[in-house]
C-alpha cells in the first residue's frame, strides 16, 4: 500500500500507467476510487495519479481543526508531486478536488500543464450561509457519525441524477460514502469547505492565469453553474462544457462523455490548439455580428 509522508501526515496514493502525469483530486463525498473509470481510460496514455486527501483512510486522519484547510490540501498535493519526482502534470479535480486543483494552478502554475475543473464553486454565491451549513454539518457528524448524513446526502438534489441513470453505480458511491471517517469528514467540512474563499475572490489572479483550463459542470448542479460561468469569463485559456440533465458527480454519472471531453481537451493542449479567448469577445451584442 503506497503512502507518502507529507507534512507529517501519511497520504495514500496510486500510480497507474505510463506517460505524462495526470492527477485527479477527489470530492468531499468521494475518494481515490471515485476515479476508477478515468484511471482505466487514461492510463492507456498517461501516468495517472489518484490519492486520498488527509482525513480519508487509508490516508491518516489527524485530529484537530488546525490540520485541515484548503491551503493545506494544496500543499499536500504539491508535496505529493515532489515525492513522486513530478515536475509538471495535468491537474484535475471534482468539487472540493476541483477547488484544490484550481488553487494549485494559481499557486504553482509552472507545475500545471493544464487543469480540468469539474463541479467547482459550491457555496460561492452564498458564502455566509454555506459556512454556517458547513459548521452545522461538522457538528452533526461529530454527534451522529457518518451514516445519517451520508444516507441523506447520497439522495440530495444534485446526486439523484446519478441514481436515476446508474442505480448500481450510485449504490457503490453511497456505500463508499458510508464507509468514510466521520471525524475526517467533519474536519474537512468545517475547515476545507467551510473556510475556503469563494471562487469570486480569485478574480484578479484568474484573469492573469495562463494555464489551459477545461471547466465542466452538470446543468442540474445549480450551485456550480454560476461559478463555472465565472471561471470561463475570467480564465483566458478556458473552455466550458455543461453536461445535459446531469448533477454534481459528472465523472461518475457520464463517464464516457467525461472521458471523451477531457481526452479531446488534452489532445488540443498537446497540439497547442487550445486557444486564449479573444479580448472583448462576448461584451458587445452586435459588433462583428449582424446575423
Amino acid at each position: 500500500m503506497p503512502k507518502a509522508q507529507l507534512n507529517g501526515v501519511s497520504i495514500y496514493y496510486e500510480v497507474t500507467g505510463n506517460g505524462f502525469p495526470l492527477v485527479w483530486c477527489h470530492e468531499l463525498a468521494g475518494d481515490y476510487n471515485s476515479w476508477d473509470a478515468q484511471v482505466s481510460y487514461f492510463a492507456r496514455r498517461y501516468k495517472v495519479i489518484t490519492y486520498n486527501a488527509r482525513g480519508y483512510p487509508p490516508s491518516d486522519v489527524p485530529l484537530g481543526d488546525r490540520h485541515y484547510s484548503q491551503e493545506q490540501s494544496v500543499d499536500d498535493l504539491h508535496k505529493l508531486l515532489l515525492h513522486l519526482g513530478i515536475e509538471q502534470a495535468y491537474i484535475g479535480g471534482l468539487s472540493m478536488g476541483a477547488g484544490v486543483a484550481l488553487v494549485f494552478g494559481l499557486t504553482h502554475p509552472q507545475m500545471a500543464r493544464a487543469m480540468i475543473i469539474a463541479g467547482a464553486g459550491t457555496g460561492s454565491t452564498n458564502t455566509q450561509r454555506f459556512a454556517q451549513e458547513a459548521t452545522d454539518l461538522a457538528q452533526r457528524l461529530e454527534r451522529e457519525g457518518i451514516g445519517p448524513w451520508a444516507t441523506e446526502y447520497a439522495e440530495g438534489p444534485t446526486r439523484i441524477q446519478f441514481k436515476r441513470k446508474d442505480p448500481r453505480g450510485w449504490e457503490r458511491f453511497k456505500n463508499a460514502l458510508l464507509a468514510h471517517s466521520a471525524p475526517g469528514t467533519a474536519y474537512t467540512v468545517r475547515n476545507v469547505q467551510g473556510k475556503r474563499p469563494p471562487l469570486f475572490a480569485w478574480e484578479s489572479r484568474l484573469r492573469q492565469l495562463d494555464v489551459p483550463t477545461l471547466i465542466i459542470a452538470g446543468d442540474e448542479d445549480d450551485p456550480c453553474i454560476e461559478p463555472s460561468a465565472f471561471l470561463k469569463r475570467c480564465i483566458p485559456r478556458s473552455g466550458l462544457v455543461l453536461f445535459p440533465q446531469s448533477g454534481h458527480t459528472v465523472n461518475l454519472e457520464e463517464p464516457a462523455l467525461f472521458n471523451q471531453v477531457v481526452s479531446d481537451f488534452l489532445t488540443a493542449v498537446e497540439a497547442e490548439r487550445w486557444y486564449a479567448r479573444e479580448p472583448g469577445s462576448g461584451v458587445a451584442f452586435l459588433a462583428g455580428d449582424t446575423g
